[in-house]
């Protein structure tokens, strides 16, 4: 299936904040502000806490603004400047990580925070925009080539990342000199490749043009929120969401602590993140091809069944190999899962209001992340065993299959 210059140029922002998300909040950044926050005193579970909390706090900003930002991109005009002002954020933000001074550990976290911000309300607005660029029919293939595209631009920018690593700069760079680069790296990337969508992509679908957008806004939220009924399988639809998204990104985030846990090296860790977004990039296409064969409904069934088998195999898990099929097989289903899950919802709202109900599914998906990783940790403390803590979350894939079960067909899906 072909597209279009607006619809590739849409993909290519996926891509271009890529960088972002591998290098900085994945592998290079926590170890740099450990390293930094460590040498000016702090004792390694502060700086652990610190992390944590960091995440947290900007995740919940984004989380609580969601609704809002959305409804207010539903006027004309107004996304794509909320894209760019939240995208521009994101990667002066990440610019700044490169220049505050490593005694500053406290600015660093501030600094990362914003960055944060900008990364997550973007992908807001970014979601949004799949309804203005392709129609019912499309929308399954072009959500799935966005995330394919986006794992493949995070392997490209963490090998070039790599490079820098394993020469030390080519012999020019000390650890931390490798670190603010590789941020300056990411910065780059993320504006290079957001270009294309500033020219090509433009809003389509909007609402009458408000002399008070902001007030509306609020208004219209609450409104949705008190007339959920007349939304009811979208409503549904995000409760079951809400639950398998919760297994998909704890199994993600995870996946390092219990490789820590069997013994296997951080090298080899690293080469299993790049081997995960590698397999990710062409299943994340062929679920897009599924969906367009079969429907979006059974190719979401179809990842959710997989994904509890995943949490049934980490029973097993006795071996480096054995991690390694597990590695695989998330792969196999992590990017399919996320952009059928995201078209799908896009079928179900009403499409002038599209960025006000992708807040919700932005906030959901936000506050999914909670769930899972106390129930890995409670079951993991009580058996001792990490990979039952890993098996202990097919309960959530079971709460989502069931209640994405109970949801009627849709007569757009295909």
């Amino acid at each position: 299936m072909g597209f279009n210059k607006k619809q590739w140029s849409w993909i290519f922002y996926d891509w271009a904040n890529s960088g972002y998300g591998i290098i900085v909040t994945t592998a290079v950044l926590p170890v740099y502000f450990k390293s930094v926050a460590q040498n000016s005193g702090v004792t390694q579970a502060n700086a652990t806490a610190f992390w944590g909390y960091a995440n947290s706090f900007g995740t919940l900003i984004v989380s609580i603004l969601a609704p809002i930002l959305g409804a207010l991109a539903d006027y004309p005009h107004h996304k794509k400047k909320l894209l760019s002002y939240f995208s521009f954020l994101g990667i002066i933000m990440t610019f700044g990580l490169a220049i505050v001074p490593a005694s500053q550990w406290q600015l660093l976290l501030t600094v990362y925070i914003l960055s944060i911000i900008g990364y997550s309300a973007g992908n807001l607005f970014y979601d949004s925009f799949l309804t203005d660029v392709a129609d019912n029919s499309k929308m399954d293939a072009l959500s799935s080539n966005g995330y394919a595209y986006g794992y493949l631009g995070g392997v490209l920018s963490f090998i070039l990342f790599l490079v820098l690593q394993l020469t030390n700069g080519f012999g020019m760079l000390s650890s931390y000199g490798v670190a603010r680069w590789s941020f300056v790296l990411a910065a780059v990337w993320w504006i290079v490749f957001f270009i294309p969508l500033l020219k090509n992509v433009q809003q389509v679908y909007s609402l009458p043009e408000n002399p008070h957008p902001i007030i509306s806004s609020f208004k219209r939220v609450w409104t949705t929120i008190t007339h959920l009924r007349k939304y009811k399988v979208a409503a549904w639809f995000l409760v079951a969401y809400f639950f398998y998204i919760d297994g998909v990104d704890t199994i993600f985030t995870m996946a390092t602590s219990i490789g820590m846990d069997m013994g296997i090296t951080t090298t080899t860790l690293m080469l299993v993140l790049l081997v995960v977004q590698l397999i990710a990039f062409p299943f994340s296409i062929l679920y897009g091809w599924f969906a367009d064969k079969f429907s979006a409904r059974k190719g979401i069934l179809l990842a959710i069944v997989l994904y509890f088998g995943i949490c049934l195999y980490a029973l097993k898990l006795t071996s480096t190999t054995g991690f390694w099929i597990l590695a695989v097989l998330i792969g196999t289903s992590q990017g399919g899962i996320q952009a059928l899950s995201r078209s799908y919802f896009g079928k179900l709202i009403p499409k002038e209001s599209g960025s006000e109900f992708f807040g919700f599914y932005n906030i959901l998906g936000k506050f999914s992340a909670v769930m899972g990783p106390v129930i890995v940790g409670v079951v993991t403390q009580l058996t001792g065993k990490s990979t039952i803590g890993v098996a202990s979350l097919s309960v959530l894939f079971l709460s989502g299959l069931a209640i994405f079960l109970m949801l009627p067909h849709l007569t757009t899906d295909k």
